[in-house]
């Protein structure tokens, strides 16, 4: 009972009523006044730090305010971290494809590669089937496969790796292959027969990057393409070109040979080089056709 009374008369003074009366102390008039209660004080004093702790929050989140605190970097310093993280990568790609396509270059004049197996040709060769041997195919699925891999044999780049590009190439030479591409015995392109001075024509549009006599292969011409393609010729007889030319795809660029210390007979070295990769040029030209 007693507890009881002690909690009431609490309350009691919580909801109390004061008058609080400001005068004048020269007249003693009364210039106004206002009731409050300890409980008015109570809400109010609270509501003051409230304000205080959430404003001081957001001054220090949203204002350079925040700079100041020990260990919190700058919001200008963060960007600019982020800007160059991403500037740093951009050049890392670049100078991985620049490495890539002076290694190409570099392999193509001299011919020494190591290739390991995990390269685009042989990505290429490998059977629709061995990517989803446990998949049971329909004989439908089967024969739309095969449709769509003739459809792509002649495409530089697969479906899977730029599906909006059909970047088809013109044979380099007219006459009939007298050595098929063999990376096993090191012998990056295909030797197509011609006979002495056959035109020798770009297999696509691009510009010379080099048009100059080597001592093993003779008069060899290399053209850049777009997608990071090379397209290479040796032991010509003659170049048309040099290096800065812009070509057209069939333009003619050179005159078939027998130059070089390499050379077996009058014939066309031709080389396709995709990102610094050796590939087999029968996936991307049909040289049956221009026979």
């Amino acid at each position: 009972m007693a507890n009881a009374k002690k909690k009431s008369t609490r309350i009691q003074r919580l909801l109390n009523r004061y008058r609080v009366v400001v005068i004048n102390e020269t007249t003693f008039e009364e210039k106004f006044f206002f009731r409050v209660s300890q409980l008015n004080i109570t809400l109010l004093i609270c509501l003051f730090i409230s304000f205080i702790i959430i404003g001081s929050f957001f001054m220090i989140a949203y204002t350079p305010i925040k700079e100041f605190i020990p260990g919190y970097t700058s919001t200008i310093l963060r960007k600019e971290a982020i800007k160059n993280s991403f500037l740093l990568d951009s050049l890392s790609v670049e100078f991985k494809k620049q490495e890539r396509f002076i290694n190409s270059m570099r392999i193509a004049i001299t011919g020494e590669t190591n290739q390991d197996e995990n390269t685009f040709s042989n990505r290429l060769e490998e059977p629709p089937g061995f990517i989803n041997s446990e998949s049971k195919l329909t004989t439908a699925d089967s024969l739309l496969r095969i449709e769509v891999n003739q459809e792509d044999k002649y495409n530089v780049f697969p479906n899977d790796e730029l599906s909006n590009v059909k970047y088809l190439l013109y044979p380099p030479a007219i006459g009939p292959i007298s050595e098929e591409y063999n990376p096993e015995k090191k012998h990056y392109a295909v030797d197509i027969a011609l006979k002495e001075n056959a035109p020798v024509m770009a297999v696509a549009n691009g510009t010379v990057i080099l048009s100059e006599w080597t001592a093993e292969t003779g008069h060899v011409i290399i053209l850049k393409h777009d997608h990071g393609l090379l397209s290479v010729y040796k032991h010509n007889s003659a170049l048309e070109k040099v290096q800065g030319d812009l070509v057209q795809a069939g333009e003619v660029i050179a005159k078939a040979g027998n130059t070089g210390e390499f050379t077996t007979g009058w014939h066309l070295h031709f080389e396709l080089w995709i990102n610094g990769y050796s590939v087999d040029p029968n996936y991307f030209i049909d040289f049956s056709k221009a026979l």
